[in-house]
């Protein structure tokens, strides 16, 4: 049975059949103090899957509180999927007397979890932090999917770190692909130093695990559409989209603002169902040692 948080309704919905499986009955709501009261329905006999996001701040208290009503109602496995995994940036002590935030996070996740899934986290070193079986499916294969029928020429990512995602994209859209070369000089300036490349009259997408602020982004567009690309796409696994990124995007000119619903938004036209339905069926747990 399927478990949905508040934070990821749609996305239960496609897993759901996706795996022909029935969605519990579940009461979320909020006290007048705003403490999250959460509550099963549906009657619990074996084997549940969670979906909820650990972004923003209240989704992560209603996770715990979904694990452990579970727990109590009878569950024998819980798969905890979490589709997009806040705090995952914090991976280390940049300076010291801070936490390792996306470390603590998981001892926490996998005190009520067997199982954890979660769509294309920003530091792969995630699975370092985990005790549990944990998986990191892409959402490549289905974005790729979508942009089949608007002939991209060329896939860009907008720094060398996210290079990898571009081919990745790039050979499945049997297209070319590069990326831009962008220095952050802080958490919300960022600047892309000019880099000549052959996109005139091109179809051209730019694709990132993840679009916050929409600078970076912006950015990417304004420099491609000085260049003449003929179109510039703009896609992600997890669109944030803070404040007036959105705004920030189109007004450089993008083309389409496509985004997965793992963060759930009116640009979510593509759905990871697939890419977790498929890691659950290969997935082979590791018999434990006697």
């Amino acid at each position: 049975m399927i478990i949905p948080g508040s934070s990821s309704a749609a996305l239960s919905r496609h897993l759901s059949s996706e795996l022909n499986r029935d969605i519990a009955s579940v009461e979320i709501t909020r006290f007048p103090d705003d403490e999250c009261y959460v509550r099963l329905h549906s009657e619990i006999t074996s084997d549940v899957i969670i979906v909820q996001n650990t972004h923003p701040d209240k989704n992560i208290i209603e996770l715990f509180l979904l694990q452990n009503a579970a727990r109590e109602a009878g569950a024998r496995h819980i798969t905890t999927v979490i589709p997009y995994y806040g705090y995952c940036r914090q991976d280390k002590k940049f300076k010291q007397g801070e936490p390792i935030s996306a470390r603590k996070l998981a001892q926490l996740i996998q005190q009520d979890s067997d199982l954890v899934i979660t769509i294309d986290p920003h530091k792969p070193v995630l699975d370092t932090f985990f005790d549990i079986p944990l998986l990191m499916p892409s959402a490549v294969p289905v974005i790729a999917q979508f942009f089949t029928d608007k002939h991209i020429d060329i896939v860009l990512a907008p720094d060398k770190g996210a290079l990898q995602r571009a081919q990745d994209t790039a050979e499945l859209l049997n297209s070319s692909y590069d990326y831009l070369d962008k220095k952050r000089l802080s958490g919300d300036t960022v600047i892309m130093e000019s880099k000549t490349l052959d996109v005139k009259d091109k179809n051209v997408l730019v694709i990132d695990d993840i679009i916050s602020t929409g600078g970076t982004m912006a950015l990417a567009i304004h420099n491609l559409k000085k260049q003449k690309a003929k179109a510039v796409y703009a896609a992600c696994s997890h669109g944030l989209f803070i404040g007036q990124a959105v705004t920030k995007i189109k007004a450089a000119g993008c083309t389409q603002l496509i985004s997965t619903d793992t963060f759930e938004s009116s640009h979510s036209h593509i759905s990871v169902a697939s890419v977790i339905a498929k890691s659950l069926h290969s997935y082979s747990p590791k018999p434990k040692p006697i």
